[in-house]
């Protein structure tokens, strides 16, 4: 028997769920530092900041946990997981890898409208930037680089920088407040977005390159000081 398609009931925008929004405030929470590598998570305290059920408080630990922003300790439960520069070289490794094939490949495919549309992101970036709120900055940049990733086809490298987000983010916090890098990150990301522009695939890639050699030399310093 032939199912009957019902057209008009099609979902067109997915509902933010109770504990979607949990997980965005406890992320933003943890990537902000308002709750610190190594300290402890407990339930009943959360429950009462954010006016929800222990199970919900539960489920965002667990999908934190695996977005590698959350330890879960025996005999001690879980914590905000700690940052080591292992784990970060492995992160700007694979950054380096995926961005830099995305920008190539934007630039060698990009339309009109993906230009367009990166410049746009660029604008908000550059606003974001002025408006010194993380929050904004972490919305803007992950926004210029979605409309590379998807400029250049790369949807499934695009879901595994989204899992990676969290930890990026932590680090990006790290690296924007210190003053000694060799290019601001703004001026990184506007050499990209030119080389994207001009349609120039090496450019891309060397400028994603020089963005990540230049804040992983910072987040290598910093690391490592605070095992001193």
């Amino acid at each position: 028997m032939t199912q009957t398609a019902f057209p008009d009931l099609k979902i067109e925008h997915t509902p933010v769920t109770l504990r979607e929004i949990v997980q965005e405030k406890m992320r933003e929470a943890i990537i902000e530092g308002h709750f610190e590598p190594g300290q402890r998570l407990v339930e009943r305290p959360l429950c009462d900041q954010l006016g929800v059920s222990r199970t919900v408080v539960r489920e965002t630990i667990r999908y934190l946990e695996a977005e590698g922003l959350v330890e879960i300790l025996p005999n001690k439960g879980p914590i905000v997981a700690k940052l080591d520069w292992d784990d970060a070289r492995q992160i700007y490794d694979i950054r380096r890898m995926l961005e830099s094939a995305a920008a190539m490949a934007c630039a060698e495919l990009g339309d009109k409208k993906t230009r367009k549309a990166l410049k746009a992101a660029l604008a908000d970036l550059e606003g974001a930037f002025d408006d010194g709120s993380p929050r904004a900055l972490f919305k803007a940049t992950a926004q210029f680089y979605e409309v590379i990733f998807t400029g250049a086809g790369h949807s499934i490298a695009w879901e595994v920088v989204n899992r990676l987000n969290g930890r990026i983010s932590r680090l990006r916090v790290m690296t924007l407040s210190t003053a000694d890098r060799k290019k601001p990150g703004l001026g990184h990301m506007k050499a990209i977005y030119n080389a994207i522009a001009d349609g120039n695939p090496k450019a891309a890639r060397d400028t994603v390159h020089a963005h990540i050699d230049d804040a992983s030399t910072v987040a290598n310093r910093l690391l490592e000081q605070e095992k001193e």
